[in-house]
């Protein structure tokens, strides 16, 4: 979709909603669950069959690709998936996250986005840049919504440096029911904010590390849409608080 433009009055950009594609990644588990779907209706009971047609529907759901506009700052950081906002915590970075040309060892605010099976589960940049490391580490598969998953569960670590300077850390981790990772880009490669950089198939978390100075733009039980969600303005901290109603 090309970047939307506002021009010298009201915004007149005709935008139409379209049925969200299915993610190449998820495809061919789309296939196999209409072919089972399709065997078990003509061969064994229609009854089953179209109890499977559910599964099949919820499969093409899960790898769902919709659009995004996302906002464009040089200073905006924005979600890098969809979720509810679970924790808002002061911690230091992963280890995978710092070093000299990284993260510092001193503390950030972390953002925790949660993705329920029933989210979309494609991941994308937080910043424009580019990506200065890509780092995965096996682990288990404990509840994704529990804190010490940041350090237990498989995970997949990205830094991205913008092109101010400032870096951005954030993590895939898996959940109990997902089993895999994938990177959409590899370490050196350009990146725009609000593009695709992975996906974690079947529930699961991502942490986002905010930059020194930075305070979250969202609260604990917000939702947010990866691409769109701004989470932060880099140097401001508006410190919000809200109610849940």
């Amino acid at each position: 979709m090309p970047a939307l433009e506002k021009p010298d009055g009201p915004l007149t950009t005709n935008v139409k909603w379209r049925f969200p594609s299915v993610h190449p990644e998820g495809r061919k588990y789309l296939v196999i669950a209409a072919g089972i779907t399709f065997l078990t209706y003509t061969l064994i009971s229609h009854f089953l069959g179209w109890l499977l047609v559910g599964v099949t529907m919820w499969v093409a759901t899960f790898f769902r690709d919709p659009v995004r506009t996302t906002p464009r700052g040089d200073n905006l950081l924005v979600a890098p998936a969809d979720g509810l906002i679970t924790m808002i915590v002061k911690v230091p970075p992963p280890p995978e996250l710092r070093g000299p040309e990284a993260l510092s060892d001193s503390e950030y605010t972390r953002v925790s986005i949660f993705m329920s099976v029933f989210d979309v589960h494609i991941n994308r940049s937080p910043i424009n840049g580019r990506i200065k490391r890509v780092a995965y580490v096996p682990g288990k598969f404990i509840n994704a919504d529990l804190d010490k998953a940041s350090e237990d569960n498989e995970r997949q670590h990205f830094l991205v440096e913008g092109n101010n300077g400032v870096r951005v850390g954030f993590t895939q981790i898996a959940g109990l029911v997902a089993r895999r990772i994938l990177a959409f880009v590899r370490e050196g490669d350009a990146v725009e904010a609000g593009q695709r950089i992975g996906l974690i198939r079947f529930g699961s978390r991502v942490d986002v590390y905010l930059p020194a100075g930075t305070g979250p733009r969202v609260l604990l039980g917000q939702r947010s849409i990866a691409g769109e969600t701004v989470i932060g303005e880099i140097g401001i901290d508006p410190a919000l608080i809200g109610t849940s109603q």
